[in-house]
């Protein structure tokens, strides 16, 4: 039997965390959740999954999020076309609203964090996916 899973972390790696990091905490306004002083973990609403921004102990290999070792980092939420209007509120290049994918069946749009990760809001438009559930 596989062993249970508690908690999901994705940690991204910045040359210039401050700047992430404000982004992080004054952009997206995800909550604080631990402070390593070089790392700064953040909560996805009600969720068991977190996001890390790290000081990078060396500059990206590259800035395409689909190489091998390239990340997109998807939040996943219902109301994609209120972030769209969140996020361009705040200033934020969003360099295309949202677009419904017939291929995947989302709705999704993307932009860049200042370190320069691909960050996509995305809503499932499939009754495959699997319903929210709370954090335990």
């Amino acid at each position: 039997m596989r062993p249970a899973l508690d908690q999901q972390v994705t940690f991204l790696y910045a040359e210039n965390p401050e700047e992430c990091w404000r982004f992080y905490e004054e952009v997206l306004e995800l909550p604080l959740v631990q402070d390593q002083g070089s790392v700064r973990i953040y909560g996805i609403d009600g969720t068991r999954a977190f996001v890390g921004v790290c000081r990078a102990r060396a500059p990206r290999a590259s800035e395409n999020p689909r190489v091998v070792g390239g990340v997109v980092f998807t939040l996943v939420t219902q109301d994609v076309e209120g972030w769209h209007a969140f996020l361009t509120a705040k200033g934020v290049a969003l360099p295309m609203a949202p677009t419904y994918s017939e291929a995947y069946r989302i709705t999704h749009f993307f932009f860049n964090d200042p370190a320069g990760y691909t960050i996509e809001v995305q809503r499932f438009e499939r009754p495959d996916w699997p319903s929210l559930r709370p954090a335990v």
